[in-house]
């Protein structure tokens, strides 16, 4: 009886967002609506039922039909996105616009700045004294390190070459399903291929290049209204994942990271106040920058989601900040995948820093850290945009240093409170790529930039 009561509840808390949606609230307001309520919801059903109670255990099965559904949608999209807003970059590109110059600039950006992410991390382990931190083991942690061993097999045999190799896409229908960890980074690398031959072709055979570049154009039509059906379930979904993640945490557990949770946060605010001293090194105010990505920021955070930030992101770039199109689907789609300075640099570097003093790895020396951070850079070629791309970030760098695994299993009861803020930042990160890549080939718009009136709101009723 207790199930269906509380699951009635949960039922009356979704329609409640319904009700919102059906009286046009803003998009955005539902979102954190769905957060809060998430929030006070899931701390309920844990002081009533207990965090591992099988009534508690229950309740979460049925709420994730509706968490984990959002979320199997969100993936979904991932390679539909990544590959019709990559192929469109070239498709709109007008003029002698020079794709190789923005690539290789959107790259630099995303590299430079995962390296120095992954610096951040190590300094911010040292800074808060958790070099060589013990954290205590729960069922869920040991459930989950169970699940990384068998996971990591398939990456601790890769040396650093063979994974640079692993990014090449041997069969692009596989690839296209997400059969591989790496799946990401070769349909980034068959969608750029299939560009560069799009304006071969164009130039040969103008009337080819423009059928295609019209049936790329439905594709993308077709996509977006996809994204914008999925994207309508967020306040719902995130409702039932908060919900979740609170209602089964250990308060013990959390206890025991909280000072994990902190430097981590703490690093992650530094990272932000870095991309706002790159972009005030380029002539673009980062008040007027962060009042102009507000949005599209807070939508990663509550979402956890870089590639449903996607369509977010591309507008918001093009429409509000003056990035010209091209560069801005460039930069949104690869940082979907490369350079992720949150769940590919921060977190990694920090997890290694961690349980360096009981592997032996000396931080005071500037090799180890050299070592660290330009195995993190390598590494974080090819994360995923939804969910578990840290986890695969730190697998692949744990296994190229030769390090064990369990401390990564230990975030499990921490991970979606992390996730939050790392998402926001590789969001940024890849925005900051843009502009920064669109003011030095000067195609930036600085009116657009400078003008309140060019906003982009997520509201999608």
């Amino acid at each position: 009886m207790e199930i269906i009561l509380t699951l009635v509840v949960f039922v009356a808390l979704l329609y409640l967002l319904y009700r919102m949606q059906s009286k046009y609230v803003k998009y955005a307001y539902r979102v954190f609506a769905g957060l809060g309520i998430g929030i006070v919801f899931g701390a309920i059903i844990q002081m009533l039922f207990g965090a591992d109670s099988s009534i508690t255990q229950s309740i979460v099965e049925w709420m994730d039909i509706v968490g984990l559904g959002y979320v199997r949608f969100l993936q979904m999209l991932v390679m539909p996105l990544i590959f019709v807003s990559l192929v469109r970059a070239f498709t709109e590109m007008e003029g002698e616009s020079n794709i190789g110059k923005i690539g290789g600039n959107v790259l630099a950006v995303l590299v430079i700045t995962v390296m120095i992410a992954s610096a951040l991390g190590i300094a911010s382990v040292l800074l808060f004294n958790l070099d060589g931190a013990e954290f205590t083991q729960g069922a869920a942690e040991q459930a989950r390190i169970a699940s990384l061993q068998e996971s990591a097999t398939q990456v601790e045999n890769y040396s650093i070459p063979e994974q640079i190799v692993n990014f090449i896409p041997t069969n692009i229908f596989s690839d296209l399903s997400g059969n591989r960890d790496n799946s990401t980074i070769a349909v980034v690398i068959f969608s750029v291929m299939v560009g560069i031959a799009y304006l071969g072709v164009a130039r040969k055979q103008p009337e080819h290049g423009k059928t295609f570049r019209t049936i790329i154009d439905s594709l993308h039509a077709i996509v977006m209204r996809l994204v914008t059906l999925v994207l309508r379930l967020a306040p719902y979904g995130i409702l039932a994942l908060m919900a979740k993640m609170v209602a089964t945490s250990s308060i013990t557990a959390l206890a025991n990271m909280g000072s994990f949770v902190i430097a981590t946060y703490f690093a992650l605010i530094v990272m932000f106040i870095i991309h706002g001293i790159i972009l005030a090194v380029h002539g673009v105010n980062p008040i007027q920058y962060l009042k102009k990505t507000w949005n599209v920021l807070s939508f990663a955070f509550t979402s956890r989601s870089s590639a449903g930030a996607l369509p977010l992101n591309i507008s918001t770039q093009s429409e509000a900040l003056g990035v010209d199109s091209t560069t801005a689907n460039i930069s949104a789609t690869f940082g979907l995948s490369i350079g992720q300075n949150g769940c590919a640099g921060i977190y990694p570097s920090m997890l290694v820093a961690v349980i360096a003093p009981a592997v032996g790895m000396d931080l005071s020396d500037p090799t180890v850290w050299a070592t660290i951070i330009a195995t993190v850079a390598i590494s974080s070629f090819g994360v995923a945009g939804v969910g578990g791309g840290a986890t695969f970030a730190s697998l692949i760098v744990f296994g190229a240093l030769g390090l064990p695994i369990e401390i990564i299993g230990l975030m499990v009861s921490i991970e979606p409170i992390l996730d939050m803020g790392r998402t926001a930042l590789n969001v940024n990160d890849s925005i900051l790529a843009g502009v920064v890549t669109s003011k030095r080939l000067n195609n930036f718009d600085d009116d657009v930039l400078n003008d309140d009136e060019k906003q982009v709101s997520p509201d999608m009723n």
